[in-house]
């Protein structure tokens, strides 16, 4: 079947030579510059003719992914009932992250930002029996999620698509079968989008369940920070590094813990000055990683109450936000500040100290330390009196705190946590795929039970896989763009072929429709610049750069001499092509 022909003097796109204001990324500005969307309110974009045709192509290689391993695609409402995110929790649990809406009869309603609930709910529906399994279902859909700060394009909206399935077994090893198939076909998906991805270790967290990956498209415009091992082949998010905890130490031989007076050290630096100057070790200079920092923070839970926490991490760490929101998620996290404090007046701005804290103690205020806090380790810390810290405070025997959190920050050089010999590197990624296995944490909220083989009723295990195709648009091109323009790998671009059509000859427009019917008939989608007029080579060419086709295809001054130019967008290389051959040269580039 024949191809369709766009045309540049029909389609509807605006190429522009200024970047948009608003625009914090390249891939964003080159995205609405290049004609493919259009901003209509923060995080909310029009998808233009070109933009969709890339969006379309990516769907569809997942749809074939989905499809060769027996998942089977449907479409709920993006508008759905309150009621069975009651019974998850979620109607709560998302917070002001959730568009909530009401009908004229004042029923609650949202716009879908996840839909296992609705997934788990049909199921429940229509199958009762283990022979109904395992199934696997999926969607394309509209999601939604009122985000504080959209940025980025179409990396973070309030708008975006998503494909998410789900599978469903009647128990665990069916789940880990289930699991390793979306897997296995998301890194065939990947492949497919062209451009560099990393799989790693992530955290479930307001999801649920146990075992969670994501696979990160590498780009130093990501929001998530991942790590890998120099030595074995560990690779996490930060959120999920699980710090390897030292042994426990004896401390039978330890000093007691004393106050000392250390004027003017409200800070780790000033404080480890003045234990050098007024009390020098014997065995190495006192270090930051010495003291035990303690940061208070306050979790706003879903339900909208408010809890004080406080953190210790070794002096020589900060505690990182994404990790700490990574481990209570949905819970969301802030600074205590000045007006929070002062509802605990047993606690002594820049000299906290253990002591004071817990829930057992004065303050009643939970305490959870860094892993590397083990019992018989020793620190200097905050004596909860203006101008002074204790000494040689051994964990174990001095304070205990109510459990331990990973909210320090995973730095380059860290141990890794799973060899121990290598040591950890970071890079920044965009999430475009996590997978879960969810377990039967909705199953348990729904009901969604099935008579197993022996006439016993048990509940159905699920896991849970997303990806986002809106999101893989500026992913695929912040990871392929250059310095003029997008650089669509072949797979998703919105055309096959770019030609331009570069002069007023009429000889000239006619060679060129000759070669894109020819290529058409062939199944091969053109891009055909056959603007006349004002329009110069010039501006052309700097279209067709930015556009970002894979391959170029110039017809002008050389159809005298009987040939044209084809060049590779990405490597810049050049041919002249007979006029005669130039069709079967351009198929045979664009099949490979």
């Amino acid at each position: 079947m024949a191809a369709r022909i766009l045309r540049m003097s029909t389609l509807f796109v605006r190429t522009l030579r200024d970047d948009p204001n608003d625009a914090e990324v390249p891939s964003h500005r080159l995205l609405v510059r290049a004609g493919y969307i259009r901003r209509n309110a923060p995080g909310l974009y029009t998808w233009l003719p070109l933009g969709l045709r890339v969006l379309r192509r990516i769907e569809n290689i997942i749809r074939e992914e989905m499809d060769a391993i027996g998942a089977q695609e449907m479409l709920f409402p993006v508008l759905l009932p309150r009621e069975p995110y009651d019974a998850s929790g979620r109607w709560t649990e998302y917070g002001d992250s959730l568009f909530r809406i009401q009908d004229r009869k004042g029923g609650d309603y949202l716009l879908g930002p996840t839909h296992e609930e609705m997934f788990t709910l049909v199921v429940k529906d229509l199958y009762s029996s283990y022979k109904d399994l395992p199934l696997s279902i999926y969607q394309i859909q509209n999601k939604y999620r009122d985000e504080a700060r959209p940025r980025a394009g179409l990396l973070r909206g309030r708008e975006f698509v998503m494909k998410d399935s789900y599978s469903f077994d009647v128990d665990d090893a069916g789940l880990e079968k289930s699991y390793q198939q979306h897997r296995d076909a998301y890194v065939r998906i990947f492949d497919r989008l062209g451009f560099d991805y990393v799989i790693v270790k992530a955290t479930s967290g307001a999801m649920g369940g146990s075992a969670s990956e994501e696979f990160l498209a590498k780009a130093e415009v990501g929001e998530d920070t991942y790590v890998r091992c120099t030595h074995c082949d560990y690779a996490a998010n930060v959120e999920a590094v699980a710090v390897r905890a030292p042994a426990a130490i004896s401390y039978d031989d330890a000093p007691a813990a004393h106050a000392e007076d250390t004027p003017d050290t409200p800070t780790i630096d000033t404080l480890v000055d003045h234990l050098n100057a007024t009390f020098p070790r014997d065995d190495r200079p006192w270090a930051a990683g010495d003291t035990l920092k303690n940061v208070l923070v306050v979790l706003k839970h879903p339900d909208g109450t408010r809890e004080p926490l406080a953190i210790g991490v070794p002096g020589d760490r900060e505690v990182d936000q994404k990790r700490l929101e990574g481990q209570l998620e949905p819970i969301e996290v802030e600074p205590m500040d000045e007006a929070e404090l002062a509802k605990h007046p047993a606690l002594v701005k820049g000299y906290i100290g253990p002591e004071v804290l817990g829930e057992e103690s004065k303050s009643g205020i939970r305490y959870l330390v860094d892993p590397r806090v083990v019992e018989g380790t020793r620190w200097v810390t905050g004596a909860n009196v203006a101008g002074s810290h204790v000494v040689d405070l051994v964990a174990g025997r001095d304070f205990t705190p109510d459990g331990t959190i990973e909210a320090a920050d995973v730095r380059d050089g860290d141990a890794c946590p799973n060899c121990g010999e290598g040591t950890l590197e970071s890079a920044r990624g965009v999430e475009m795929g996590h997978i879960f296995q969810l377990g039967r944490k909705y199953a348990d909220a729904l009901g969604l039970k099935v008579l197993d083989e022996n006439g016993k009723l048990v509940t159905v295990t699920m896991g849970s896989y997303g990806i986002g195709p809106s999101r893989a648009v500026a992913a695929i091109a912040e990871g392929t763009l250059d310095d003029i323009g997008l650089c669509w790998p072949r797979n998703v671009a919105p055309a096959d072929v770019h030609v331009v059509a570069a002069g007023k000859e009429d000889a000239i427009f006619e060679a060129a429709e000759r070669l894109v019917a020819d290529l058409a008939a062939q199944g091969v989608e053109v891009l055909l610049d056959d603007r006349r007029g004002k329009v110069s080579p010039g501006v052309k060419f700097k279209d067709a750069e930015l556009i970002g086709v894979p391959t170029i295809v110039t017809i002008g001054r050389g159809l005298a001499d009987g040939t044209i130019e084809v060049r590779d967008r990405r490597s810049g290389e050049r041919e002249e092509v007979a006029v005669d051959a130039a069709a079967a040269r351009i198929v045979e580039l664009v099949r490979g």
